[in-house]
């Protein structure tokens, strides 16, 4: 399980899981509930490439960024190591 410390965004950490290219498990640690949890079971399963290229740049409100962004550069990050 990978551990990122979001940015700018009402969630404050997202855990995952990542198995030869495909989310396993996601999890969302603050913001909103109903809608962070619809999203981890959205994108279970998808490959990664796929959640980064819908999610990235999405914003929330006035933010530069979102909880969906944030994933995003979760898994950009990931995908780097």
């Amino acid at each position: 399980m990978a551990i990122f410390k979001t940015q700018g965004v009402c969630a404050t950490d997202i855990i995952f899981q990542v198995e030869n290219g495909t989310v396993k498990q996601l999890e969302f640690i603050g913001g909103c509930p109903g809608n962070l949890a619809a999203i981890a079971k959205l994108v279970q399963g998808m490959p990664v490439a796929d959640v980064i290229s819908k999610l990235r740049g999405i914003q929330c409100g006035e933010s530069d960024t979102s909880c969906v962004d944030q994933l995003a550069i979760a898994l950009s990050e990931f995908e780097k190591k």
